[in-house]
């Protein structure tokens, strides 16, 4: 039974930094397409960043780009999503989701696995 747990969350400055960590359990991470959405008080949840079972795709939602990089380690089975110069606006909780058809896609709907979310708080 695959299971993702996130972790890294918490209470920073606007200009501020954080890394989100996602740990796999259960299976091999390294076939797997990941993503991280996340979701504000009162909004549905939204994608930010995604890549694929290689490494090598990533794809980030417009507002993230320049400012968030997604990366993976197959070793530790561990996707990483470090945010930099964080916004009051980048507030929410943050999920990571797993795909085993391996792609890093933008939709919802193929991840068949969610983390439970860590929380994001951005102070101005």
């Amino acid at each position: 039974q695959v299971q993702l747990v996130e972790s890294g969350g918490g209470l920073v400055q606007a200009g501020g930094s954080l890394t989100l960590s996602c740990v796999l359990s259960g299976r091999a991470l390294g076939s797997y397409g990941m993503a991280w959405f996340r979701q504000a008080p009162g909004k549905e949840r939204v994608f930010v960043a995604a890549i694929g079972w290689s490494g090598r795709e990533t794809d980030y939602t417009d507002s993230v780009k320049g400012r968030f990089t997604i990366s993976r380690d197959d070793a530790k089975n561990t996707v990483y999503l470090q945010m930099n110069r964080l916004l009051p606006e980048d507030t929410a909780v943050y999920f990571c989701a797993a795909d085993r058809a391996g792609r890093g896609v933008r939709d919802p709907a193929p991840y068949e696995n969610w983390g439970q979310g860590t929380q994001v708080t951005v102070s101005s």
